[in-house]
């Protein structure tokens, strides 16, 4: 903790002698050594880290470093070995997650709006899984600020996947269905 002390000489706790103006011949302008060491001591004593006097004619500042204890480096302790018991092993073979869509094309979407499987809410979808589609057939409508957006297969195969609701709100590249060549 650090403590900051400073004093006045009009107080009259620090340096209470008076005299030493007629002691130091030169109107007051310095301390003897007797009183800085008794001042030093003083500061000491109350554990002020820095110290301020100051009057008319001196000023005088006293500071002390603070001590830092480096403490030993800590040793690594290696960890107690403890015997294991260890079973015979099975084979054990990490299942991978099978995808379903691989080697499919999927049609997505090429902007952001609502899915529409059919040109109308009485009219039958355009494809359904196992439809045949070209490159040039009309697969489905996004719906984006009033307008509709027919979205092309731009590929030739069968519809095996449907991933997107009729009504449902889509997002730019969002697979809307998968295509087998």
């Amino acid at each position: 903790m650090s403590e900051t002390g400073s004093a006045k000489a009009e107080d009259g706790k620090v340096g209470e002698k008076k005299d030493t103006e007629k002691r130091s011949g030169a109107e007051g302008q310095s301390f003897d050594m007797d009183e800085l060491q008794s001042l030093a001591a003083l500061v000491n004593e109350h554990g002020f880290t820095d110290f301020e006097f100051e009057n008319e004619n001196i000023r005088v500042k006293m500071s002390k470093a603070a001590t830092v204890v480096a403490a030993p480096p800590m040793m690594a302790v290696p960890p107690a070995v403890q015997p294991v018991a260890t079973a015979p092993a099975a084979a054990v073979v990490p299942e991978t997650p099978v995808d379903e869509d691989a080697g499919l094309f999927k049609i997505t979407s090429p902007i952001v709006g609502t899915f529409y499987r059919s040109p109308g809410p009485d009219k039958p979808p355009f494809v359904s899984e196992g439809s045949s589609v070209s490159a040039d057939s009309v697969v489905c409508i996004v719906e984006a600020m009033k307008l509709m957006n027919e979205i092309q297969a731009e590929t030739s195969g069968t519809i095996v996947k449907v991933y997107v609701e009729n009504g449902q709100p889509v997002e730019f590249g969002q697979p809307l269905f998968g295509v087998k060549s």
